[in-house]
């Protein structure tokens, strides 16, 4: 019954102060407050435990989406990992090749400097 009292007052009040719009205005404002329609007040776990339920599937969802987080935090950890191990292997193969590249070059020298030296030999013999 105070649902009902609630629009009563308000559409007198509306009428009052707005005429017939103000009456309506009023009536659908003291519907909406004091209560609602129903006059049941505010929703609470106590008088709808469909709310509790809602709230424990939130947390739980909240939960999943943390973990999911995580999971997400350590796979990118992993892919880091993994990249950083990669790039610190090709940095030794590269200077791995790099010097292999320098003993070539060595090696070429030498080779050079031994035809140098085998070509004067010759040439002393032939003389």
């Amino acid at each position: 019954m105070g649902s009902f009292l609630n629009v009563l007052g308000g559409a007198v009040g509306g009428f009052l102060t707005g005429g017939p719009i103000g009456a309506a205005a009023g009536a659908v404002g003291g519907a909406v407050s004091g209560g609602g329609p129903s006059g049941a007040g505010n929703i609470t776990a106590t008088n709808n435990p469909a709310l509790t339920i809602q709230q424990q599937m939130d947390t739980a969802d909240e939960y999943n989406q943390l973990a999911l987080n995580a999971e997400n935090m350590q796979h990118n950890d992993q892919m880091q990992w993994q990249s950083t191990m990669f790039n610190e292997m090709m940095d030794e193969k590269s200077e791995q090749m790099r010097e292999m590249n320098s003993l070539r070059d060595v090696s070429m020298a030498q080779r050079k400097a031994d035809n140098g030296i085998v070509k004067e030999f010759i040439g002393t013999i032939k003389d």
